[in-house]
């Protein structure tokens, strides 16, 4: 086509589009404005899937969440509607062009997802409300087939690695100047800092959840040695934010989280031994069953409620006697334990803890935020949720997971012959340790806010694994390694 015919067309399609649009204007047609973003969108869906995928981690922290109890359905505007079409057009090009790696598909944390997901599945079928957990595993699937299917082939271009924590947190950090602002406005109140970040996060437990999984990420880029002074600063800055808003978030469980990432850093750091660390874990757990009767009373003896005041809200994590939210998750778990003894195998179906629980609970266990409507989150861990909701095995192949990544992270990051290669991985289990801690307080992977940098983080760990454990020199690995899907 010559360049005289080529420039007819951009100025005939754009004439056209001014045409439709004045005329769609005039007769208050809104959503004509919206028709280049679209056409923009199909083209980087056709020639740069990727561009997608990275537009998506962008968007998140700033998507908001619509749902209708009504009808069973929530999603956020507009990155799910975006993952969707990222993994249809994936699956497509893998089906097409059948060269998916099969070192990927071999790996242990892949077989272990994979496992999962055929579970899911199962369960699905047997489930109290198919629809429901139907809804529940294609909304996993567009986290896990983008996330991770996908992202480890991106990350098998080095430098993605480390600006996809950065996708994420740019916009991050404008959310946390609003829900700061608003804190303030209201004289950072205990209650404002519970939904101060609305109308983007949820709750502020989800939102602690997240700043906590990028924290030791950022730590590391200041520690990085091949980072540049201005790339330092930068991430100290960020640290910085993202350590005042952990505290301002007022999230007990994100501080719990961030605690228990620093106790594995030493450990990592000291090199001990697994079988030493096993054995105290064990310990502990035989201590606590042995004396849990005299622990309980002591425990119930604690009257502190949560506060705004930092001292007295942590002393207030033991509280199992008088605060409402820790007792409202104790009869959350004691509901979904009931749930588990009534079908142990298949559960009662992915997704459908908040519809079915309700009968479950005892009134001698209720609290003043308890409900039958099933409208205020679900069983508040990510290890009972799956054992209520697909049996004992929903929970082992999710734990199957959780080992699999924490072998893998931990092995690379004492492994590696690179040192910014250990470095990364490091951080980045560090960052998944935040969040497997804070899944046995809360469950937030149906949501794109903590799945994408939880699957994101995960496919790190894994391409680190594949790619670059045994690479001398990072700088010239990527010489050699393929190009990313377009």
């Amino acid at each position: 086509m010559s360049d005289t015919l080529k420039k007819y067309w951009i100025y005939g399609i754009s004439f056209l589009f001014i045409g439709i649009n004045t005329y769609l204007l005039a007769n208050e047609h809104f959503w004509g404005i919206i028709l280049p973003v679209l056409a923009l969108l199909a083209v980087l869906y056709v020639f740069a899937l990727d561009k997608v995928l990275y537009l998506v981690v962008f968007l998140t922290p700033i998507a908001i969440n619509f749902t209708n109890f009504d009808a069973r359905l929530g999603v956020s505007i507009p990155t799910e509607p975006l993952l969707f079409g990222v993994m249809i057009i994936f699956l497509l090009k893998m089906l097409y062009e059948q060269n998916y790696e099969n070192r990927i598909l071999r790996h242990p944390v892949t077989i272990a997802i994979i496992i999962n997901l055929i579970w899911i599945f199962f369960t699905s079928i047997t489930s109290e409300i198919p629809v429901v957990s139907f809804k529940y595993l294609v909304a996993r699937l567009w986290f896990v087939i983008p996330l991770y299917f996908m992202g480890i082939l991106l990350f098998r271009e080095y430098k993605n690695i480390k600006i996809f924590p950065w996708l994420y947190v740019i916009p991050l950090m404008g959310v946390i100047v609003y829900a700061t602002i608003n804190h303030a406005t209201f004289g950072f109140t205990k209650e404002s800092a519970h939904w101060s970040m609305k109308p983007f996060y949820n709750d502020h437990t989800e939102y602690g959840a997240v700043i906590s999984i990028f924290i030791p990420v950022f730590f590391g880029y200041i520690l990085n040695p091949k980072h540049t002074l201005k790339k330092k600063l930068f991430s100290t800055l960020v640290t910085v934010v993202l350590l005042t808003a952990l505290v301002l978030s007022n999230s007990r469980a994100a501080w719990l989280s961030v605690a228990a990432a620093i106790g594995v850093y030493f450990i990592i750091l000291l090199r001990i031994k697994l079988r030493w660390v096993l054995l105290a874990a064990g310990v502990i757990i035989g201590l606590f069953f042995g004396f849990r009767y005299q622990i309980v009373e002591e425990l119930e003896e604690n009257k502190q409620d949560s506060s705004a005041d930092l001292v007295e809200h942590v002393q207030s994590i033991s509280n199992i006697s008088s605060d409402a939210s820790n007792l409202e998750r104790i009869n959350r778990w004691q509901s979904a334990i009931r749930m588990f003894e009534e079908r142990p195998f298949v559960g009662w179906g992915p997704g459908t803890y908040q519809f079915v629980y309700a009968p479950f609970q005892r009134s001698k266990e209720r609290t003043i935020i308890s409900t039958n409507a099933g409208d205020r989150g679900n069983a508040h861990s990510e290890y009972i949720g799956p054992l209520s909701e697909e049996g004992v095995l929903g929970m082992l192949t999710f734990l199957a997971i959780v080992i699999a990544v924490l072998y893998t992270g931990i092995r690379v990051a004492v492994r590696a012959k690179d040192k910014e290669v250990r470095l990364l991985s490091l951080v980045f289990i560090l960052g998944l340790i935040t969040y497997y801690v804070h899944g046995t307080l809360n469950n937030f992977l149906t949501y794109d806010k903590a799945s994408i940098p939880f699957w994101g983080f995960t496919a790190i760990i894994v391409a680190l694994d594949l790619y670059y454990k045994n690479t001398e020199s990072i700088e010239k690995a990527d010489d050699v390694k393929e190009e990313p899907p377009a």
